[in-house]
């Protein structure tokens, strides 16, 4: 098999607008934009991926119409190809350090024990491969007694076994339940008594917390265990005593189905796939019900737009949440591009977080890295850290050649290759050294954090979707670079805006066109998981589904997002404010790790509940003669808590945020904000009223008086 040539992609416009246009023979609309789709798609929504390799015109195999064919597709086109790698865990490591801590109002010295693991180097197994593993599994369902329409419900943290279920119960036609292994037993037990699973995979860590849940979801038979990590004796005799339940590994599943071979039993396109719960920011989750064809839709809908650059050869780490839908389609993305997946953990991606070994990122040198905004916010500080550590000369260097490379690129001059060659080499390194595209999803990045990571590692492309479109929104094209928006849709969604009053948003507006965005496309849900009421909301009899976000078309045809409806908030001079545009901003500062935005209703300004970077805050405290060696000791100081507000400020105002939009007060939490504690989701979320709750008081001295 020929290796077809990839473009390398660039941060800068490389492409002419308009990347969208109205779609033709529309009528108009009052109170709504035109339907735009991409121009690739201007003839047709594109529902299937071809079923030829990138480059060739051939056809192999049959229309790739569901997630198990797909499968069994890139098994025949890409066969002893890599396809996907795991590290095995060699070790675990505790090493206890003091720290200073407050209890009950006096500063004492206690142990705290941080863990580090040490990992082997991956070991994979190739497409063909795979594919005998999902048949296995699915060979396995069958024979401890599972059928088509049964349901599997996975409760994991990602992994070539989470996938490989998925895969495994589709080619028996057996639908999947996800659920963000962070969840407590409430969240699990919600979904798995409404979905009525038979049987749930899970990570051996987990299986206290089914125990209890058991007692409520009656209709699971079997527990299948991750053997990827060790689990407890004691842990799986009680599940089987007193809950009455068949354990066993996946392994063993696994060794079931090589027994007891079955033939696929193959599922239709309009089949379920999977039932994914939102994460629940906003009160009880809701099941998405996906089908088979949602999902391929979603593989071809992002090919035109990324696989010009992606394909045989590239290696993607694979680490945030299977149960996210971003990282779902993002996997089965890979399968068809033929690409390489590497699997890590947050907790083990960095040299830092590991002992005699690399971190997951420097072992398995990726190409293609996918992350959330909390990623990128760390990846740039610790550049940032590494920078401000070196000598005037280099630190004026560094940032000479990262304003000398973003004026080249804008211009189309020659020169980057050689300041990537000289003055970035090192940072590069630090991301395995092959890195040539990353994407941001799951919420808006700082537009400076974009720039940044693709000045200096490489191009950072945004995505926007949502769980009930299969995480088509817009994609942008690498071609189509820009931090001035979030790029076209996908070639499998069409999208338009439409008048939200309330907040000034109108399709009529000057110079560009705002209003909610409603998607519409095959792989957008056709209704929630028995909830009429919610479906009806927000799924018109047409097939539009409205998101709840505010955009504006670009003049070049790409889409902004303004705001989220529920996050926009009208302060005491009458003026709409967007917590989230804010908190991109305000988040790009060195001192903040997390951060939530409140703006009361009877104030003019808003406030700012952050969760300090703590090598920041005490660089910071001691710039100011602040003493204090443990953040909880620090962050209840009144000098310091100054100084953090006017860092802030200055964050924002360099953001361009107007007058209203700058914080008068800000309120230091001296702890990470988890789903274990409720303050974010498993999607990690901020859970705005949770949080709000926590600080009452805090938030209530930082603003001061009511005027």
């Amino acid at each position: 098999m020929a290796t077809p040539t990839f473009l390398t992609p660039v941060p800068k416009l490389v492409n002419k607008p308009p990347y969208t246009l109205d779609v033709p023979g529309q009528k108009p609309v009052d109170g709504e934009t035109p339907v735009r789709r991409i121009p690739l798609a201007i003839d047709g929504l594109h529902a299937r991926p071809p079923s030829r390799r990138w480059g060739e015109d051939h056809a192999i195999g049959e229309e790739i119409d569901t997630v198990y064919k797909l499968v069994k597709w890139a098994a025949v086109a890409y066969g002893d190809n890599q396809c996907m790698g795991s590290r095995k865990l060699v070790n675990t490591h505790v090493e206890t350090k003091k720290v200073k801590k407050m209890v009950d109002g006096e500063e004492r010295e206690v142990d705290k024990n941080w863990t580090y693991f040490e990992l082997g180097h991956y070991e994979f197994i190739t497409f063909k491969e795979y594919e005998q593993l999902t048949l296995d599994v699915g060979a396995g369902l069958r024979a401890i007694g599972l059928n088509q329409g049964d349901r599997v419900h996975i409760f994991a943290a990602t992994s070539q076994n989470w996938l490989a279920m998925s895969h495994g119960s589709a080619s028996q036609s057996m639908p999947i339940v996800t659920a963000y292994d962070t969840l407590g037993a409430e969240g699990l037990k919600y979904s798995m008594v409404a979905t009525n699973a038979k049987a749930i995979f899970l990570d051996p860590h987990l299986l206290p917390i089914l125990n209890g849940v058991l007692e409520h979801a009656k209709g699971i038979t079997h527990v299948i265990w991750n053997n990827q990590n060790k689990a407890k004796d004691a842990h799986i005799e009680a599940l089987r005593t007193e809950r009455g339940v068949t354990v066993l590994s996946f392994d063993e599943l696994v060794q079931l189905g090589k027994q007891n071979p079955v033939e696929p039993v193959a599922p239709a396109p309009e089949d379920l796939c999977c039932i994914m719960y939102t994460s629940g920011s906003t009160g009880t989750p809701k099941g998405v019900p996906l089908k088979h064809s949602n999902v391929v839709a979603a593989v071809a809908g992002v090919c035109p737009v990324v696989q010009p650059f992606v394909g045989p050869g590239d290696r993607l780490l694979t680490y945030l949440p299977l149960a996210h839908i971003l990282e779902f389609v993002f996997e089965n993305a890979s399968l068809y591009w033929g690409s390489t997946m590497g699997y890590g953990n947050p907790k083990t991606l960095s040299d830092t977080s590991v002992r005699n070994c690399l971190g997951d990122i420097r072992e398995f040198t990726p190409s293609v890295l996918v992350g959330v905004p909390a990623v990128w916010e760390t990846v740039k500080k610790g550049i940032l850290a590494k920078v401000n550590a070196g000598s005037p000369l280099l630190r004026n260097l560094f940032w000479g050649a990262l304003a000398l490379k973003e004026k080249l690129m804008a211009y189309g001059l020659p020169g980057s290759g050689l300041l990537d060659a000289v003055v970035f080499k090192k940072i590069k390194d630090a991301t395995g050294g092959r890195m040539k595209l990353c994407l941001n999803g799951g919420g808006p990045v700082a537009k400076d954090t974009q720039k940044f990571i693709s000045m200096a590692i490489c191009p950072m492309i945004i995505g926007y979707g949502l769980t009930e479109t299969t995480a088509m929104g817009t994609l942008q094209n690498p071609n189509e670079w820009t931090a001035e928006s979030i790029g076209a849709m996908p070639a499998s969604i069409e999208a338009k805006l439409i008048d939200f009053p309330d907040a000034g948003y109108f399709a009529t507006n000057k110079p560009n066109p705002q209003g909610e965005i409603w998607l519409r496309g095959p792989s957008v849900l056709s209704e929630y998981y028995e909830n009429p009421e919610e479906t009806a909301a927000a799924v018109t009899a047409d097939g539009w589904f409205k998101t709840g976000d505010i955009g504006e078309w670009d003049q070049n045809g790409h889409l902004k997002i303004i705001d989220r409806k529920k996050n926009l908030v009208k302060t005491l001079n009458g003026e709409y404010i967007a917590l989230e545009k804010l908190e991109s901003i305000y988040r790009s500062a060195a001192v903040v790790a997390n951060i939530c935005v409140y703006a009361d209703q009877d104030r003019s300004k808003p406030i700012a509940i952050i969760v300090p970077a703590e090598p920041a805050l005490k660089k910071l405290a001691s710039s100011i003669g602040v003493k204090g060696d443990s953040l909880e000791e620090l962050v209840h100081n009144k000098k310091l808590q100054a100084a953090v507000l006017k860092e802030l400020q200055n964050a924002g105002r360099a953001g361009g945020l107007s007058g209203i939009e700058i914080i008068e007060g800000v309120v230091m939490s001296d702890e990470e904000w988890t789903p274990q504690n409720g303050l974010v989701t498993a999607a990690q979320k901020l859970n705005r009223k949770g949080i709000l709750n926590k600080y009452k008081k805090e938030v209530d001295e930082a603003y001061g008086p009511k005027e």
